[in-house]
């Protein structure tokens, strides 16, 4: 079994916006494409035409509607994928040691030449953020574009998750959340971030930020009023004959 490190020297991670998400999932093909073509074995896609397709993806968007205690429903895009915990179980499961968390910076990662596909870390993860490939055979999960960050062949802005740089409504953010001074950390405590699922115990790194309250007006405002309001409480000239005239019939 694969141990995990005592402490981490950072801990990179993303902080995700549930308020500015539009569900839009640019991450979500962002993240395929990069995956794709660069770190470790390809995500596969089984039937991708046919009746009924399937593939590997190292993050989802999931979409809800959640009734508040007052006021119309909201729906909330929800982002999900491997929030790189600091007592990630789907690390300690791991029989080959394929699975492991990085001292240097917090990223749990897939040795994929030593995975045999047994599947034990999807059952372990409470978030459901591990993936088989089927055509590979591999365990498959977010690396937060380990290949990206690190680059110095590319430019500076780019040297983020494929997700964050793709994302249109800036609701990604990514950065060490181990520096409480780090622009990641100071959103987190601005926003009141949160982690997915605290009681499980797994500390996950990556937080999520929830919606702000909706701005509510103290009296509805009906916008037809004014263009149904009677122009004249008695009608006059033509239509006040007629009116008139249609009463004796």
């Amino acid at each position: 079994m694969t141990q995990l490190p005592e402490k981490t020297d950072r801990k990179m991670g993303l902080v995700i916006d549930l308020d500015t998400c539009v569900g839009c999932h640019a991450c979500v093909v962002s993240c395929k494409g990069w995956n794709t073509e660069n770190y470790g074995a390809p995500l596969s896609d089984q039937n991708p035409y046919g009746a009924d397709p399937s593939g590997t993806f190292l993050n989802r968007v999931h979409s809800y509607e959640v009734q508040p205690a007052s006021g119309p429903a909201q729906l909330v895009h929800f982002p999900k994928s491997c929030l790189h915990c600091d007592d990630a179980p789907c690390v300690t499961v791991c029989p080959t040691g394929a699975s492991y968390k990085r001292t240097e910076d917090g990223i749990v990662l897939v040795n994929e030449k030593d995975c045999i596909g047994c599947g034990l870390c999807a059952w372990a993860c409470p978030y459901g953020a591990r993936e088989l490939d089927q055509a590979e055979g591999v365990m498959k999960k977010c690396t937060l574009c380990v290949d990206r960050i690190y680059n110095e062949n590319l430019p500076e802005e780019d040297r983020v998750p494929a997700c964050v740089r793709t994302c249109p409504s800036n609701a990604r953010h990514f950065g060490d959340l181990g520096d409480p001074d780090s622009d990641v950390s100071q959103l987190v405590a601005e926003r009141g971030g949160i982690d997915l699922m605290p009681e499980l115990g797994t500390k996950p790194v990556n937080k999520y930020l929830p919606p702000r309250p909706k701005d509510r007006l103290n009296e509805e405002i009906d916008i037809l009023a004014p263009l149904l309001a009677p122009i004249a409480e008695e009608p006059k000239g033509f239509l006040g004959w007629l009116d008139k005239a249609l009463e004796k019939l």
